[in-house]
């Protein structure tokens, strides 16, 4: 999936890959997409839900071995 920044969160477990990536949506304009990088199998379940809570739309995972990629679209200021 194309992404217009990436935020490494290798390493991070909850609630720190949120934390970073609530962080960075804020730099980033209405419709640009974030791809989070982590290794924490909870973000699969943190993010869709921090999302449906902030109102950005969660547009996905990809996993590859022992990496998690989800990708998050800023929808509003």
């Amino acid at each position: 999936m194309k992404s217009d920044y990436s935020l490494d969160c290798m390493g991070l477990y909850c609630p720190m890959p949120i934390v970073k990536t609530a962080e960075k949506v804020k730099d980033l304009e209405v419709g640009e997409v974030l791809e989070i990088v982590a290794d924490d199998k909870g973000i699969k379940q943190d993010m869709p839900a921090w999302c449906k809570a902030t109102g950005h739309q969660f547009l996905g995972i990809e996993e590859a071995d022992k990496e998690i990629k989800v990708y998050v679209k800023k929808t509003h200021k």
